[in-house]
């Protein structure tokens, strides 16, 4: 047996691609035979399948039926024309192809010297997104910053808290870990607080800043001000502020001027996570929602949600590289070669938490010459606008409200109470998502607001037209109305 053989790897290869194009293709043409939401039971696929693996080898076609007859069934069709649920994550021929690229290459960058180009394409393929999204000139690579691609937000936020945690205890000393302190919003990615435990901030440290409607659940600029004031006022050391550009609940936008300004004022480090909406900033009319970046020391987007870059490709970048070095570099004798000055080359292994990593720059770079600019800002835009076409359907309708400020593709929704009963609101809310999800037509995903079950709409994935957006609304519509029929409401 030949692990990679051409001509196996040609015929083979034909095949599977046909598998996947049907996929997609049938996704749209008969939906009825893929359930947005899997409706499996845990536990479902021990039973289809052998105890062992095989002896021998297996045909490709009794394995691609067995991924139809059994794997299928258990997949939740995030690529579905109907998925709305969470944030997408977007895929592209263009996307998919360079994931090919980048199987078939198989290289493994961690050092400039691995793969040159690996690298250096990295480097320029995020100078160039990092000009469309007209960041500061400081995050590109000419200066000390520079960009990087990391896999999820989770590993972004990780790698920049213990670069900053590091940052602060050269001046302040390893004693004073305990004394050190992070503030972010209630709305906040949990990622960050997982990435603050992993670096050893201590959890009563973590200061999680209350949001409400007043602010459309953005972080009080003097929330933040008081916090920190009060925190020195205690003998603890603020060093990292986390805003938000899209929180993950209802897309709300923390105003990035006041609070770099705070930031800039004390000398703390200050991350935008902006994993879904900082791709929407590549449109000129959605740049506003970001500035105020100058005053930020990393900023992150997730290609992979809103892009069309596929899973996973995450670019982060970084106003001061060196402090990002200097906190995750590791230079054993085996990866040891020799330059003439430390920048005259990147080795992105001192940029992340792994020593491998892929080329994922390839995907990305694809997909910004095989669709364009200006495509890639229209594909935005129409998910934008569909979303504001079922953000007009909920506010047409009595029995239903918007329960926040739509600022991207995401609208937040849901039955309106009856004489202000909002706990009868919550659960009324909670049977119609169970009710509309369980039809396998559609998925939404839902979240909490102020004590409030609050609908969630998101739209993103590739293949959604107006036509699903509207067969959603009356799927939704009809739910509700037996709801109301019955009495339950």
């Amino acid at each position: 047996m030949k692990p990679m053989e051409s001509e196996v790897l040609r015929e083979q290869g034909h095949i599977m691609i046909d598998f996947i194009a049907d996929y997609y293709k049938n996704l749209d043409d008969f939906p009825q035979d893929f359930p947005v939401l899997s409706q499996v039971q845990p536990g479902y696929l021990r039973d289809m399948l052998p105890d062992s693996a095989p002896d021998h080898p297996e045909s490709l076609k009794e394995l691609l039926d067995d991924v139809s007859k059994k794997i299928i069934p258990g997949i939740t069709h995030w690529q579905s024309p109907s998925y709305f649920a969470y944030y997408a994550s977007s895929t592209s021929v263009a996307g998919f192809l360079g994931e090919m690229l980048n199987a078939g290459l198989s290289v493994v960058g961690f050092t400039w010297v691995t793969s040159p180009a690996a690298t250096e394409l990295e480097v320029i393929v995020l100078d160039w997104l990092a000009k469309l999204l007209q960041l500061p000139n400081h995050f590109l690579s000419t200066g000390n910053g520079g960009g990087v691609i990391q896999g999820t937000g989770c590993e972004a936020v990780l790698v920049v808290v213990l670069a900053a945690r590091d940052r602060i205890l050269k001046k302040v000393g390893k004693i004073s870990l305990h004394r050190l302190v992070v503030y972010a919003s209630d709305q906040t990615h949990s990622s960050f607080r997982k990435a603050c435990l992993i670096v050893g901030i201590h959890e009563e440290n973590i200061r999680l800043l209350k949001t409400d409607s007043s602010t459309n659940y953005g972080m009080p600029p003097e929330s933040l001000e008081h916090a920190i004031s009060s925190d020195l006022a205690k003998g603890f050391i603020p060093f990292f502020i986390c805003t938000t550009v899209g929180t993950t609940s209802s897309a709300a936008v923390d105003p990035l001027v006041p609070l770099g300004k705070i930031a800039k004022s004390y000398g703390i480090w200050m991350h935008v996570d902006a994993a879904y909406a900082g791709n929407a900033c590549i449109c000129p009319e959605y740049r506003k929602y970001i500035d105020g970046i100058e005053n930020a020391d990393s900023f992150n987007i997730n290609a992979h949600k809103w892009l069309f870059a596929n899973q996973t490709c995450s670019p982060l970048w970084v106003k001061d590289r060196f402090s990002l070095i200097d906190a995750l570099k590791t230079n054993p004798e085996y990866l040891e070669y020799k330059v003439s000055k430390r920048d005259e080359v990147i080795n992105y292994k001192d940029w992340q938490i792994s020593l491998s990593r892929r080329f994922r720059s390839l995907k990305l770079w694809m997909v910004l010459r095989l669709y364009g600019t200006e495509n890639l800002r229209n594909f935005i835009r129409d998910h934008v606008n569909l979303a504001k076409h079922f953000e007009d359907y909920v506010a047409q309708d009595p029995h239903f409200e918007v329960a926040t400020t739509r600022y991207f593709s995401l609208v937040c929704f849901r039955l309106a109470p009856v004489d202000g009963d909002e706990d009868k609101c919550n659960e009324r809310n909670r049977e119609l998502l169970a009710a509309v999800n369980s039809t396998g037509k559609i998925f939404i995903s839902h979240t909490a607001l102020s004590g409030r079950f609050i609908l969630r709409f998101a739209v993103g994935a590739p293949l959604t037209e107006e036509k699903h957006v509207t067969e959603a609304w009356h799927i939704i519509q009809k739910h509700a109305s037996k709801l109301i029929r019955n009495g339950n409401y």
